[in-house]
């Protein structure tokens, strides 16, 4: 993952497969959309797999991580898959200090001000903020005033219509998830409908290459 291109446009979809995915058809909407960075999460069926194929379809126009990475074992897996950045729901220690070691960039979840301030001081590329739908932006802005110094990656409940304010309360990036990679468009291979949410969410970010 080049984190510097994550950067300019901090925004990272969240691919959570409940079946078979149609991974080609998914990945040439993503592109299209203008996004830049997913992660296939580990609980998926087949993840592995996913990952491979998406790897391949997006032929570098996408940068593509795990999630869901809860031991040493799924990130040998992943990372063997071809994952370049690894997301967890929580802190999960032996991890990140593999990915610190190899040089993996790794976004660990919290929710506390403790458990963020430990996952940064463990080697946090940014601290993923899960569920941030349960506090929204104040959280943020709270968390921010002592904690400035630590990027939080803002993940559940990101809207269109919220995005900014996340951005504006203190988040260096979002994550979003079934909220787009709805069960029923992938199910039925509604990309298109996939394709302009994903816009619609890039376009209300106030952080954008072009901006």
């Amino acid at each position: 993952m080049d984190v510097a291109r994550f950067r300019k446009l901090p925004i990272l979809g969240i691919v959570r497969g409940q079946g078979p995915v149609a991974v080609e058809g998914l990945v040439e909407a993503i592109v299209s959309s203008g996004l830049e960075t997913i992660e296939i999460t580990m609980n998926s069926g087949n993840a592995a797999e996913l990952i491979k194929r998406a790897v391949k379809a997006a032929n570098g126009r996408l940068m593509i991580g795990a999630g869901t990475v809860l031991d040493t074992r799924i990130l040998e897996e992943a990372l063997s898959a071809g994952a370049t950045f690894i997301v967890m729901p929580t802190l999960v220690r032996d991890v990140v200090s593999e990915c610190v070691r190899m040089k993996i960039p790794a976004f660990p979840g919290a929710l506390t001000p403790q458990e963020i301030y430990d996952a940064w001081n463990a080697g946090a590329t940014m601290v993923k903020v899960f569920p941030a739908a349960m506090f929204g932006p104040p959280y943020i802005k709270e968390v921010k005033a002592p904690f400035d110094r630590v990027e939080l990656l803002a993940c559940g409940g990101i809207t269109a219509e919220n995005i900014k304010t996340y951005f504006a309360s203190g988040a260096s990036a979002v994550a979003f998830g079934s909220s787009v990679f709805r069960k029923e468009w992938l199910d039925r291979k509604d990309f298109a409908s996939i394709e302009r949410s994903i816009k619609d969410l890039i376009t209300a970010c106030p952080i954008r290459p072009s901006s």
